[in-house]
C-alpha cells in the first residue's frame, strides 16, 4: 500500500524537487514578456468560467426540478449531453463559424453590421468553457434541488415569497454546498484545459508551461510552472473545502413534481431558452461538423482513422481497467479498516491527482520517466505507455472512486457478516457478495472514467509515444493548423464515443 501511494504521490514530488536546479535566464525571460500577463489572463479566465458555469448550471437546474414545462423530463436529460463535447471541439467550431470569413460573419456581411474577433480577449476561451463545463454545476445543483423539502418550500409560499424568494432565500443557501462543488471541479477542468486556449492563443499558465517544455526544452522550468498552476488548483480545491466547512445534507424524499405551474406562455418560454442552450452548445456545432465530415469524408477516409480509433480504445480501456480496479481495492481496504485514521488519511491522498492539471501531471511524470530512461533504460515507447497509465490513475482515481464508495455505503454490513459466519473467505465474498451488489457502481466508474480518457488532451499529448497518435490528438493537430473541416470527422467518432456513454448511464438508471 505504501509503495503504491508513493508511486501516486511521485509526480507532485518530482515537481517539487525541480525548484533544486533553477535556472535564471529562463525565468528572466518569462518575467520580462509574459509571467505577470499569464497569471493575469489564468486569473480572468477562472473569474470568467465561474461566472458562466455559475448562471447557465443552477438557473437551469432550477428550471428541471422546480418549475413544470413541455418536454421537462426529456430536456432534463439531454442538458448532460455537453459531457460528450470535448472543449477544443466546440473551440474549433466556434472559431470556423465566428472568426473572419466563417458562416456567422458572411451572413452578417449583408446586414451591414461589423466583424467582430472572437480571439480578442477572454470571452472566446471563457464561453467555450463554461458551455462545456456547465455541466458538473447543473448535476450537483440539479440532484441538491431535487431533494429539498416540499415542505419548507410550502411554508415558504405560505408567507409570501414568490418563486424568486423561494430560489433566492431558500433553495439556493440549502443548494451552496452542492454548488460550489459543481463550480470548483469546472475550474479544475478550466485549469487543465490546454487545447481550447491553445486554439484561441490565449496565454495561461498552461500554455507557459508547455512552451517551456517545447520551445525551450527545459523540463525543470516546465516543472516550477506547473508547480504555480498546482498551487491555483489546490487553492481553488480548498476555498471550496472551507465554503463548505461542516455542512450535511439532510436528505429527504425526492420531489416527485415540480412546485411551480407558471402560466402556459412562460411554460413555452423556458422551453424555448433550454432548447436556445441545447441548440448553441450542442445541436448547431453538431451540424457544423456534419456539413464539414460530409464535405470532407471522400478525400479524407482512410485506414488512419481505425487506427486513432484503435488507439484511442487501447488507452481508454486499458486505463479504465486499472483505474476501477484500483479504486475497488482501496474501497475495499477503507470498508475493512473503518477505524483506521492514519488508511484514510492515505487514501485520501490517493484521490488528490483530481485537482491537479493534466499538463502538471504530465511535466511531473516526465520527470520521473526521465529517471527511469536513465538508470533502468526503459525504452521510449514502453515508458511512454506506462506514462499515459500513470497520469491517467493519478488524474481519474477520484472520478472511478465516487460511484463505488456510493455502492460500498449501501451494502449492509449484516450481509457481510453473514456470509464471514458461514465461511467466506475474502475471495468469496468478493465474487459472490460484493461484485454482483457493486457491479452497478463499477459501471458507472468504468463508463465515467472512459469519458474523461478518451477525450483528454494535455497529458496524451506530452506523453504518448511517437507515432501513438489518438482522436483527440488528432483533432487537435487539424484545428491548431485552421483545418477545421479535416478536423471534422475524427470529432464526430469521438463526440459518438461521448453520447454512447452517456446512454449507457441513462440506461444504468443513474442519470434520469
Amino acid at each position: 500500500m505504501a509503495m503504491l501511494v508513493f508511486l501516486l504521490i511521485l509526480p507532485v514530488l518530482n515537481l517539487m524537487s525541480a525548484w533544486g536546479e533553477l535556472d535564471v535566464s529562463i525565468w528572466q525571460h518569462f518575467n520580462d514578456t509574459l509571467l505577470w500577463e499569464l497569471i493575469t489572463n489564468t486569473l480572468l479566465l477562472v473569474l470568467g468560467v465561474s461566472l458562466g458555469t455559475l448562471v447557465l448550471g443552477v438557473s437551469l437546474a432550477w428550471f428541471v426540478v422546480m418549475v413544470e414545462f413541455p418536454g421537462r423530463k426529456w430536456l432534463s436529460w439531454l442538458l448532460l449531453l455537453p459531457f460528450a463535447m470535448p472543449a477544443y471541439v466546440l473551440a474549433f467550431v466556434f472559431l470556423g463559424a465566428l472568426d473572419y470569413g466563417g458562416t456567422v460573419q458572411l451572413w452578417l456581411q449583408p446586414l451591414g453590421i461589423g466583424f467582430f474577433d472572437i480571439r480578442e480577449g477572454v470571452l472566446g476561451p471563457a464561453l467555450v468553457l463554461s458551455l462545456v463545463f456547465y455541466p458538473y454545476v447543473y448535476l450537483l445543483a440539479r440532484s441538491a434541488f431535487a431533494n429539498q423539502s416540499m415542505t419548507m418550500i410550502e411554508s415558504a409560499r405560505i408567507f409570501g415569497c414568490s418563486p424568486w424568494g423561494v430560489f433566492w432565500r431558500v433553495s439556493l443557501p440549502l443548494a451552496r454546498p452542492a454548488i460550489a462543488a459543481g463550480v470548483s471541479l469546472a475550474l479544475m477542468e478550466t485549469l487543465a484545459d490546454f487545447g481550447t486556449v491553445a486554439l484561441f492563443n490565449y496565454n495561461t499558465l498552461t500554455l507557459a508551461v508547455y512552451s517551456a517544455w517545447e520551445d525551450f526544452r527545459s523540463l525543470a522550468a516546465a516543472a516550477q510552472l506547473a508547480t504555480l498552476l498546482m498551487l491555483f488548483a489546490l487553492l481553488i480545491f480548498s476555498v471550496e473545502k472551507l465554503s463548505r466547512g461542516r455542512r450535511r445534507y439532510i436528505q429527504s424524499q425526492q420531489l416527485q413534481t415540480p412546485p411551480f405551474v407558471p402560466s402556459r406562455s412562460r411554460q413555452w418560454a423556458v422551453t424555448v431558452g433550454i432548447i436556445f442552450v441545447l441548440l448553441i452548445v450542442l445541436a448547431l456545432p453538431v451540424l457544423q461538423l456534419v456539413l464539414w465530415g460530409y464535405q470532407t469524408l471522400a478525400q479524407e477516409w482512410d485506414q488512419r482513422y481505425w487506427q486513432w480509433l484503435n488507439n484511442t480504445l487501447i488507452l481508454s480501456v486499458l486505463a479504465v481497467s486499472l483505474t476501477v480496479s484500483l479504486a475497488l481495492l482501496l474501497n475495499a481496504l477503507e470498508q475493512r479498516y473503518q477505524t483506521s485514521s492514519h488508511l484514510k488519511f492515505i487514501l485520501t491522498l490517493t484521490r488528490l491527482g483530481y485537482a491537479l492539471p493534466g499538463v502538471v501531471l504530465a511535466i511531473g511524470i516526465m520527470g520521473v520517466m526521465a529517471w527511469f530512461n536513465d538508470w533502468l533504460g526503459v525504452s521510449w515507447f514502453i515508458g511512454g505507455i506506462f506514462a499515459l497509465m500513470l497520469a491517467y490513475v493519478v488524474r481519474f482515481l477520484a472520478v472511478a472512486h465516487g460511484p463505488i464508495h456510493s455502492r460500498f455505503q449501501n451494502i449492509k454490513p449484516s450481509v457481510i457478516e453473514a456470509a464471514r459466519n458461514m465461511g467466506a473467505g475474502p475471495s468469496r465474498l468478493l465474487i459472490e457478495i460484493y461484485l454482483p451488489l457493486l457491479k452497478t457502481g463499477l459501471a458507472t466508474a468504468a463508463i465515467l472514467v472512459f469519458l474523461d480518457i478518451s477525450k483528454e488532451l494535455p497529458a496524451t499529448y506530452l506523453l504518448r509515444p511517437f507515432g501513438w497518435d489518438t482522436l483527440a490528438i488528432r483533432i487537435f493537430e487539424l484545428s491548431a493548423e485552421g483545418l477545421y473541416e479535416r478536423a471534422a470527422v475524427p470529432s464526430l467518432m469521438l463526440l459518438a464515443l461521448g453520447i454512447l456513454g452517456l446512454w449507457l448511464l441513462r440506461r444504468l438508471g443513474l442519470y434520469k
